[in-house]
């Protein structure tokens, strides 16, 4: 992996989840790793740095932490904007059940999840806790699909073993032999960013048994856990009802509560429950797009915060009906806006939350609650540089820059009105993964970096005997003025074209290779 230097305005939240705003740093990466951020740069230190690769940023651009989407599922992107009539669990029934039964078929799956992972990465988010599938096979194509794709993804394969007139849960026994030879998939991928974490659905999908020896798993591999909790007022009296205790206490029984476990929502947590999620370290996950759409309630962040808990942000696709950060981190700021408005929950001098609040959640926060804020969440040196370029000046962006702005207001800017076409590169341990605005998701005809790089080296050669005959013809002028900003903008992994323009580019390709051996 080369040796980088980034040279621009920066924004982070330190250690203290303060949000720090730097106009000018630079920021050395060596293997994908943060060696030094510095405001006064050495420039005999930049120099012995032997950089392979200098990325000056440009004004109106700025450089942030990759987003942390905590809480989501990979199955439930084909039903994204379906299903909003019901309420939680007759959404399960209805919507979300008889469409994860598909992923039986494992075509449906990789189609699915190349596209899950490609266009959450082009909306930013560095780091995914996906809810996979009941099925090993499928759960294990999407943890390939994240490492090949360069996302940091933790992958839960899915535990129910409730049992349904449709069949689709396991057995105890099966649920336990097909969870570990799931992490054993993910661990034959022998990827450090793709981990898997353990899964039990939610509390009334699970009886007692799965859930301890799920936990004992988790205890004996120090794995993650992931779970929801508290989400809709039915589903609460339902699990009181199944367990005779609160919903909080069920996973507590059972060794689910650890520093390493994530529980979606939380809408509904008593206090007593809230206390014991502190004492355990247990992070809660925001998921107020989803907990609207679905009319399940609103959460009161501060509340969860104020009681030493760790919050992170999450889509909660297809609850969520946008797997854009920027989308989730308004409808928390919407959240919090109407509770401190209307909320008949919270004190009178409610202050709501506000858009630093949740910048740092959907960053450090949400590393936090991962547990791996040793390794990502903010530009810490020693840390991996995981991070979007954000530039205000892209184009089919809803901002336009009327005059000068601080760093303070472009940040306010960005995520109450910016886009994803302002996310003009991301970063995964060093490594770009999205190198264009273009959605390669959406791409009719592909013209891959590989192809161009082909004939780069020849073209170049090909040029420098051109210009010194001072020779000049349309195939030329036509590489000169089209494919060489192409090669130097660094396209990256693919250009979004239609199949016309990608024949004709390839066509001139093949006219450049005959020339070459013509002459």
């Amino acid at each position: 992996m080369p040796r980088q230097i980034f040279i621009g305005s920066m924004i982070h939240a330190d250690e203290n989840e303060e949000v720090i705003f730097k106009k000018n740093v630079t920021i050395l990466v060596d293997d994908g790793k943060i060696i030094d951020v510095m405001e006064n740069p050495d420039q005999q230190k930049i120099d012995n740095f032997h950089a392979d690769e200098v990325n000056n940023l440009s004004s109106g651009q700025f450089i942030i932490p990759g987003f942390i989407d905590c809480h989501t599922h990979a199955v439930q992107f084909p039903n994204l904007g379906l299903g909003f009539d019901k309420t939680l669990l007759d959404w399960l029934e209805t919507y979300t059940f008889p469409l994860e039964r598909q992923y039986t078929d494992q075509e449906f799956a990789e189609k699915v999840f190349e596209i899950v992972v490609k266009e959450t990465i082009f909306n930013g988010t560095t780091t995914a806790c996906y809810f996979a599938s009941l099925y090993t096979e499928a759960s294990a194509i999407l943890a390939q699909k994240c490492s090949d794709l360069g996302q940091r993804a933790f992958i839960g394969k899915i535990n129910m073993n409730a049992p349904r007139h449709d069949g689709y849960y396991e057995s105890t026994e099966k649920s336990i032999e097909t969870t570990k030879a799931f992490i054993e998939a993910v661990e034959k991928i022998g990827n450090p960013l793709v981990q898997p974490i353990i899964t039990p659905r939610f509390a009334l999908s699970c009886d007692m048994e799965l859930m301890k020896k799920l936990a004992n798993i988790a205890k004996e591999k120090d794995l993650r856990i992931q779970s929801h909790v508290s989400e809709n007022k039915d589903e609460v009296k339902a699990v009181k009802e199944k367990f005779g205790k609160a919903y909080t206490n069920v996973y507590d029984t059972v060794g689910l509560l650890t520093n390493k476990t994530i529980l979606a929502h939380g809408i509904y947590l008593e206090d007593s429950e809230l206390d014991i999620l502190a004492k355990r370290g247990t992070a809660i996950i925001h998921c107020p797009c989803s907990n609207i759409n679905l009319k399940s309630g609103l959460c009161d962040v501060r509340k969860i915060k104020d009681k030493n808990i760790v919050v992170g942000l999450g889509t909660d696709v297809s609850g969520g009906s946008n797997y854009s950060f920027l989308g989730e981190i308004r409808s928390a700021l919407h959240v919090s806006i109407s509770l401190h408005l209307t909320g008949d929950d919270v004190p009178r001098d409610y202050v709501p939350l506000d858009y630093k609040d949740f910048f740092i959640m959907a960053t450090l926060g949400g590393a936090k609650a991962l547990s791996i804020e040793d390794k990502v969440g903010n530009f810490m040196p020693g840390k991996e540089f995981d991070a979007l370029i954000i530039d205000l000046n892209a184009e089919h962006s809803f901002l336009n820059n009327f005059r000068e702005y601080t760093l303070e207001e472009n940040l306010q800017r960005f995520i109450y009105s910016g886009n994803d076409h302002n996310i003009v590169s991301v970063y995964v341990k060093g490594r770009k993964v999205k190198m264009t605005d273009v959605a390669p998701a959406t791409c009719e005809g592909l013209v891959e970096q590989e192809v161009i790089e082909e004939v780069s080296e020849a073209l170049i050669m090909k040029g420098r005997e051109r210009e010194h005959a001072k020779e000049d013809n349309k195939e030329w002028n036509l590489f000169i003025c089209f494919l060489l900003p192409l090669e130097m903008a660094h396209i990256g992994l693919r250009v979004k074209c239609s199949k016309q323009v990608a024949t004709t580019i390839r066509g001139f390709i093949i006219l450049i290779k005959l020339s070459i051996v013509l002459d």
